[in-house]
């Protein structure tokens, strides 16, 4: 088990679908648990005047990531074949089993990202608040997402807004249990213990995607 938080290096793409939905597919070559790829969908959600994403679908190509992410943040997920390649300009995720592919062809100049955000998530113990930060190299981009016509991510299909990151920087601190309308500023919440943890996961496993309002108990869309 690799506790939080994490500190990781990589690279990434982000789709904004509409103005609530955002695709996230990276590849990490550095993490407590390996290297891994992963592909996850976010809704903005809030939680009182604070706003933050909350993950309703995610997969995983790595086993200890999919168990410590559930345990640390409440991430969803499932286990999936994932491929990642870069030519030149565009990047390209394929998730294999759903036959999903997100392509991303970056333009333009690179320019410094720095973005501090936090992660709205349900955990085994109930909702948690996850501060992140990321810094990188990032173009803008067109980034297309292509689906099956009987797949649940089938509405995301098509071209989208988005970025390309390299040399991707990224801090999972500690989830904090939020109190009243603002995130508590007290001692991090601890990950919950290994049995509560076994039987989230157990009740989930028949339904690794996951609707917000149920993900984040108590946080508003």
């Amino acid at each position: 088990m690799a506790d939080a938080p994490w500190s990781l290096r990589g690279e990434a793409m982000f789709a904004w679908c509409g103005s609530r939905q955002i695709v996230v597919a990276e590849r990490y070559e550095t993490s407590p648990v390996g290297p891994y790829v992963a592909l996850g969908v976010a809704r903005v959600t809030r939680l009182g005047a604070r706003l933050g994403l909350c993950f309703t679908t995610m997969v995983v190509d790595n086993h200890d990531r999919l168990a410590d992410g559930r345990r640390n943040w409440g991430f969803p997920g499932e286990i999936g074949t994932l491929t990642w390649a870069n030519v030149a300009d565009e990047s390209v995720l394929v998730w294999h089993e759903r036959g999903i592919e997100v392509r991303g062809l970056a333009r333009g100049r690179v320019f410094p990202l720095v973005a501090p955000s936090r992660f709205l998530q349900h955990r085994a113990d109930g909702p948690v608040v996850v501060p992140v930060r990321m810094t990188g190299r990032a173009r803008r981009a067109r980034v297309e997402v292509r689906a099956p016509a009987d797949d649940e991510l089938y509405a995301l299909r098509g071209e989208h807004r988005g970025l390309v990151v390299r040399g991707l920087a990224t801090r999972l601190h500690v989830a904090r249990v939020p109190a009243g309308r603002l995130w508590s500023a007290r001692a991090p919440a601890g990950a919950p213990e290994s049995a509560m943890v076994q039987r989230t996961v157990a009740a989930r496993a028949a339904s690794p995607t996951t609707k917000c309002a149920a993900a984040t108990g108590g946080l508003h869309r």
